[in-house]
């Protein structure tokens, strides 16, 4: 029997609109796997462990609404100026014995490659700049939050996340921030109208 503190419970009741959330400490990573093991049946649910803690989310219906209008953004952007991506989705990352992820989104632009350039995560809950550490520990080079209507990207240097205005990865230098967070807001009301206002911003650059 798995004998661990736990931190934080956040909404033990099913509610549409607020994921289902649950950090554990003192957890090794052959509990983690177990853990894991056991809600291999249940759809949807994402894994994150880091430095002996596990964090088990089920996303909400909002939270899935917005990671997919993100990533369908940013693939309509690929599409419409012509640039190779690879969607790896909520595919798990890890390194065996140190950390396991698996983001709301995830890409590889241009060529495909073990890491994904990209990790996006939709946050309905604090602590951003923490799961940062754990997207260190596997060198992924750009990381996106979404949270409260905003974007915050950081691009991973030498030894830390820097918080940046705009995508360093080469394929998404022209991808405009505003205008998709824009979107992604308007999408709240109409997907339509959302992919139509991102069409017609992209045709406004250089």
């Amino acid at each position: 029997m798995i004998q661990a503190p736990i931190r934080s419970v956040i909404s033990s009741e099913k509610q549409p609109d607020q994921d289902q959330h649950l950090i554990c400490s003192g957890i090794s990573w052959e509990q983690f796997k177990l853990i894991r093991t056991g809600f291999a049946n249940s759809k949807g649910v994402r894994f994150f462990y880091y430095e002996e803690t596990i964090e088990i989310i089920m996303p909400s219906r909002a939270h899935e609404f917005n990671k997919t209008i993100i990533g369908f953004l940013i693939e309509l952007f690929c599409l419409e100026s012509n640039i190779e991506f690879e969607p790896r989705g909520s595919m798990t990352q890890q390194r065996e014995g140190e950390v396991s992820i698996e983001p709301d989104e995830s890409y590889c632009f241009g060529t495909s490659k073990p890491i994904p350039d990209l990790a996006i995560e939709v946050i309905f809950t604090s602590g951003g700049l923490k799961k940062l550490q754990r997207y260190q520990a596997l060198a992924i080079p750009e990381v996106w939050f979404w949270q409260d209507g905003i974007f915050s990207l950081y691009h991973l240097r030498e030894d830390a996340y820097e918080a940046i205005a705009s995508s360093e990865i080469l394929q998404l230098k022209d991808l405009d921030i505003d205008l998709l967070t824009r979107c992604v807001l308007i999408a709240q009301t109409s997907r339509l109208e959302a992919a139509n206002t991102f069409r017609n911003g992209l045709k406004k650059l250089p």
